[in-house]
């Protein structure tokens, strides 16, 4: 959920892989949605779900919702190149 209002995100846009999926869930997603990658491939669901699940094995998270808006973009400051 952003925000708050509690609003659910849900990412949405050129996802066909586990790592697109995962930038959309650490940005705050709570959701993610595949389209136009089904009908390349009809099981990409299956390898997204797959590769979520093996991410959050290895860094010892237990759910998605874990992992949701964990982007940390620090105190970054723009370039001011002219």
């Amino acid at each position: 959920m952003a925000g708050p209002r509690g609003i659910a995100i849900i990412g949405q846009g050129g996802i066909s892989s586990a790592n697109d999926a995962l930038e959309f869930i650490i940005a705050g997603a709570s959701a993610v949605g595949i389209g136009t990658a089904l009908f390349y491939d009809p099981l990409v669901c299956r390898s997204v779900n797959s590769g979520i699940a093996s991410y959050l094995a290895k860094q010892g998270l237990r759910s998605v919702a874990e992992l949701v808006g964990t982007l940390n973009v620090g105190a970054a400051t723009p370039s001011t190149a002219c």
